[in-house]
């Protein structure tokens, strides 16, 4: 009982949209039907996990950095990529940067150098004894950029990188040129069905402390991996990433969210943007991402995809990425 209950409110804002998603999608209505079946092919029992090494995709070189007075960050950096305004990318709720951007990687690194951390509590990023904060992972990325003497950037950030790309442009505008934005949006908190969806939190926080996430994980990753065959190869690595994240950052970070505003902020943006739509996105629905195109003068672009999009379209991903970043550099 307690096991269902927790996947009904799964939530998740990097590349993977949980159960939660699909519960608030049955209050709107509109997606009833196909929400419900996800949720029934969620709870369908688990089977044995399939052996194997836990061999990543191609990577560019990872090192950790030492942020003075902060902690250390795991970095991946392409090196250098030509004139070419450099690339930060901000990964998105639970994920690591890798997850969120395997992807990519390639598609940007042939024209940019390319930088991509693990935020605070995800992935291999740091552990640090505050709370989780969006402003402290700006600040982690603000540090990090001028430890690399890198700056102004085109910060690409991915849902919950979103929030983090607007703060950093925010309290350091000399370090972003410009901003790409995905399944992302201004603020999650305006009508009831948002409100709904993040009450869910709490119950997040107690699956991933209990030890439930682990079958969480592992539906959601079948759920992709029904959609997009090509990807169970990678089902070990996956796998094992999703368990880097330091549960109480992640339920932390989910809170961060639940109360992010960055209405007051889009005034202040005077850089080239762009916003990729995920046009059947039910976490972050459309509306709401060309609602922050509008709010920030972006030029937006397609994906005929959801949240599972880094995953379940990799390559259209990658190359939607790719455009945007390609027409803010052209804007600069």
């Amino acid at each position: 009982m307690a096991a269902n209950r927790t996947i009904k409110v799964l939530a998740a804002g990097g590349a993977v949209a949980g159960a939660a998603a699909a519960a608030a999608a049955v209050v709107a209505g509109p997606a009833l039907r196909d929400e419900a079946r996800r949720l029934r092919r969620l709870a369908r029992p688990l089977g044995v996990a399939p052996p194997g090494a836990p061999i990543p995709p191609p990577l560019p070189p990872g090192s950790v950095v030492l942020l003075p007075g902060r902690g250390e960050v795991f970095v991946r950096d392409s090196g250098d990529g030509g004139p070419a305004p450099p690339v930060l990318l901000l990964h998105g709720w639970t994920v690591s940067a890798d997850l969120n951007f395997f992807a990519v990687y390639g598609e940007l690194a042939a024209r940019h150098r390319v930088v991509a951390l693990d935020h605070r509590g995800h992935g291999r990023g740091m552990r640090p004894r505050t709370p989780f904060s969006l402003e402290e992972c700006a600040e982690d990325a603000a540090a990090l950029l001028r430890q690399l003497g890198l700056g102004p950037v085109i910060a690409v950030g991915f849902s919950m990188g979103g929030p983090i790309a607007m703060l950093l442009h925010h309290r350091h505008p000399d370090l972003v040129a410009g901003m790409v934005f995905c399944a992302t949006a201004l603020e999650w908190k305006a009508s009831a069905r948002e409100r709904i969806l993040w009450r869910g939190v709490s119950l997040l926080e107690v699956a991933l402390r209990s030890g439930t996430g682990e079958g969480i994980v592992a539906r959601v990753l079948r759920e992709i991996i029904d959609g997009s065959p090509e990807l169970e190869a990678l089902e070990p690595w996956v796998r094992g990433e999703f368990h880097r994240g330091y549960a109480p950052d992640l339920a932390g970070a989910g809170r961060a969210l639940s109360a992010y505003d960055g209405r007051t902020l889009a005034p202040g943006v005077d850089v080239p943007c762009a916003v990729i739509v995920t046009t059947t996105d039910q976490l972050v629905r459309p509306e709401k991402q060309y609602e922050l195109a509008d709010a920030t003068g972006a030029e937006t672009f397609t994906l005929d995809g959801d949240h599972f999009a880094p995953f379940s379209h990799g390559p259209a991903f990658a190359k939607a990425i790719g455009s945007a970043v390609d027409r803010v550099t052209e804007a600069l």
